[in-house]
């Protein structure tokens, strides 16, 4: 992996200095194809594997560990299998010769697997959400309670918002209006957020 000096001097002397990924490639030391790769991406890829690791002694236990973890999960948490534990029992019922860190890897990973998980929220792009809200604002010296109306753009984070003195059919018609006008478009879809109005 090259430092990121040597990077950002790369990108430097071929976007700003207007050198050509040749003349880079014989400055810096590099390959032309490493020059490419630099020219490529803004910040470094880094490395991706492309199989997975291979377990000759661990891979044909894998699921003599499931099963073991399986049946935890129904034991009390006292009786539950440690990864040293079940290191112990593949390597004294079933002749394991590996080490003891392969066991606890995999393991750690496959309870992972077996807890609850949380799907993160997406939003595809073009769909829109929209609440009235309440605040209280100083209007001319005035200290009044306003309602807002808020339309969000979540997949950009664009959110629109306008006071109004009341939530009235009005307000709601004009801050739609005010809304695709600001975002310049009118979005596929609009989620409302439990008001009546709508």
């Amino acid at each position: 992996m090259f430092a990121m000096e040597v990077y950002a001097a790369v990108r430097h002397f071929v976007f700003i200095e207007g050198n050509s990924q040749r003349e880079a490639a014989r400055i810096f030391g590099l390959s032309r194809e490493t020059v490419s790769k630099m020219c490529r991406f803004s910040l470094p890829p880094g490395y991706t594997r492309t199989k997975p690791v291979a377990k000759p002694k661990l891979g044909p236990l894998i699921p003599v560990i499931d099963a073991i973890l399986e049946a935890d999960r129904t034991a009390p948490a006292k009786q539950r299998h440690t990864a040293k534990r079940i290191f112990e029992r593949l390597r004294d019922e079933h002749g394991y010769g590996g080490g003891l860190t392969v066991v606890k890897d995999y393991v750690r990973i496959a309870r992972g697997r077996l807890r609850e998980t949380f799907v993160p929220l997406s939003h595809p792009a073009g769909h829109a959400q929209v609440d009235f809200g309440e605040a209280i604002g100083v209007i001319g010296g005035v200290r009044q309670k306003i309602h807002f109306f808020c339309m969000d753009v979540p997949q950009s984070d664009a959110p629109f918002v306008k006071a109004y003195p009341r939530e009235t059919t009005e307000a709601f018609l004009d801050g739609h209006v005010s809304a695709f006008d600001f975002f310049g478009r009118v979005p596929l879809s609009i989620l409302y957020d439990n008001t009546t109005l709508a």
